[in-house]
């Protein structure tokens, strides 16, 4: 998938020590795909950081227009809370 980061969303990439690399592989094989308010989706995958731990990663996504536009981006531990058992 072709998709282009925000300013927004490059700001908190690096406030949240988030690597293009795990953005990419998110957005190419997201785990999960979840239609969101305002026509947006959230792409979401599983990631084992360097410390062992795993986070959830979400990306917020407009893809209804070519290329996407990845408007945000998080990792949260409440994988619990935002995961769906589809």
């Amino acid at each position: 998938m072709k998709f282009r980061l925000s300013s927004h969303a490059k700001l908190e990439m690096g406030e949240r020590d988030l690597s293009n690399e795990i953005i990419e592989d998110v957005m190419t094989n997201p785990q999960q795909v979840i239609s969101s308010y305002g026509g947006r989706k959230i792409y979401q995958s599983k990631i084992a950081f360097d410390d062992g731990k795993i986070f959830l990663v979400r990306a917020i996504v407009k893809d209804d227009i070519n290329p996407a536009v990845v408007v945000t981006v998080y990792r949260t531990s409440k994988i619990e809370k935002y995961w769906r058992n589809i």
